[in-house]
């Protein structure tokens, strides 16, 4: 697909429903008791595959295409899967799921296609091998296919070595079905969608500065979700408004969550224009429409705790970095590698390509604006955050810019490629 510089961007647009939150809605409303009815659901592969493993767990799931109808079982609900379990390319499923699964009283098989296969996944299985789960890799890699055998589980104060929401609720889910209370402290407070949420839901979870605590057992009651859009999906329009001379687009009912908001503070400090108009809490999460116009921008620093709350924007802040005046540095971001690709390599290779100033470290990047950036052509290893960066890269660069599997969007953001088309009239 071929993207080339364009004029000014205009108009209002709805981003799909949050990721984590459409996830989260269909895996809880499942262990609800009675029904949970999610709207603005994200229809994307990742969140497509949860409520097929969901199904293959006896639970009915209705897809309206309007809103998503989930008949819970209750906690002790599910039932044995006849089937492996397939989660596709996402890894919140894959992650999430297993808590859930390791406190059942059956066994099963949990897979997914082969970029998840080739995702770490012992930060899962240690703290649950010390709940006393019987979760194991089957080639012996760490990484899936994972037979996981229900076992009684006990509560554990777990130190988490990274800051992942997956993890954390991983271990949280598995706290549902312990002996006794869960913590988990994290090295820096990553996003809280399950721990909101599961409060929503009936649970009792607390959170004390960096540690979430939960307690067993609860009774969790079917919740009517309003799904706020996807701060992540949000981000690449955000970009493209402050890289095309004269845009200026309004983005409604964003969520704005403060443990997501960090693409926010960054181009605060990049000197970009966005106003955060209208603020209300939508089932339980902060939301706000969002009006972002054309700007200069500056290099920053974007580092330490921050990173948690942009790590799906790095690739798309490291686009703004290109066009920005000044030098942008990206530290503790280790963790891109490990995504749906290894997302540092992949930045600094592409925008080499297209003519940016661009050197790979160890934990991120460092990128010296300033300079012409043309087309290139850039191959998005069937990563969505990818495709979708450069994307709006082609939009401000001369020349033309062709993304290879460009269709990879899907899993995330089915019609980004109409909805940035539209703004352009």
């Amino acid at each position: 697909m071929d993207f080339k510089k364009c004029g000014p961007l205009r108009g209002e647009i709805m981003v799909p429903g949050d990721k984590s939150i459409s996830h989260r809605a269909v895996m809880f409303g499942a262990l609800a008791e009675g029904t949970t009815e999610i709207t603005d659901f994200l229809q994307g592969a990742d969140c497509l595959s949860t409520i097929s493993c969901f199904q293959k767990l006896g639970i009915s799931i209705e897809n309206t295409g309007g809103a998503i109808l989930v008949h819970g079982r209750g906690l002790q609900g599910l039932q044995t899967p006849q089937d492996t379990l397939d989660a596709g390319n996402s890894g919140t499923t894959t992650r999430l799921i297993s808590g859930i699964l390791a406190g059942q009283d059956f066994s099963c098989r949990l897979t997914g296609d082969a970029s998840i296969k080739s995702r770490p996944m012992d930060r899962i299985i240690r703290p649950l091998s010390l709940m006393g789960a019987s979760i194991t890799s089957e080639r012996g890699n760490s990484c899936a296919p994972l037979l996981i055998k229900g076992s009684p589980l006990k509560g554990i104060a777990y130190q988490s070595p990274v800051a992942s929401a997956q993890v954390k609720s991983c271990v949280l889910l598995a706290g549902l079905y312990a002996e006794g209370q869960t913590s988990v402290t994290e090295p820096a407070l990553s996003r809280d969608h399950t721990e909101r949420m599961l409060s929503g839901f009936g649970a009792r979870v607390e959170s004390f500065g960096k540690t979430a605590v939960i307690w067993p057992r609860p009774r969790l009651t079917g919740q009517k979700i309003q799904v706020p859009g996807d701060i992540s999906s949000a981000a690449y329009f955000l970009a493209a408004g402050l890289l095309v001379a004269g845009s200026e687009i309004l983005l409604k009912n964003v969520g704005v969550n403060p443990t997501r908001d960090g693409i926010l503070r960054v181009i605060e400090a990049m000197g970009g224009s966005v106003q955060s108009l209208n603020p209300r809490i939508v089932s339980g999460e902060p939301v706000a429409d969002l009006l972002v116009r054309h700007s200069s921008l500056r290099g920053t620093t974007v580092q330490g705790d921050l990173i948690p709350t942009l790590i799906d924007e790095i690739p798309v802040i490291a686009v703004l970095a290109s066009f920005a005046e000044g030098t942008t540095v990206i530290r503790n971001a280790q963790e891109l590698k490990v995504k749906e690709s290894n997302r540092l390599d992949i930045m600094v290779e592409s925008l080499s390509a297209m003519g940016v100033d661009i050197t790979g470290t160890d934990d991120g990047m460092i990128i010296r604006g300033g300079r012409p950036v043309h087309g290139a052509q850039v191959h998005s290893r069937l990563d969505h955050r990818i495709a979708m960066s450069f994307a709006v890269a082609g939009l401000a660069a001369e020349g033309t810019t062709t993304i290879l599997e460009a269709d990879c969007v899907n899993i995330s953001y089915p019609e980004f490629y109409r909805d940035l088309e539209r703004l352009q009239g």
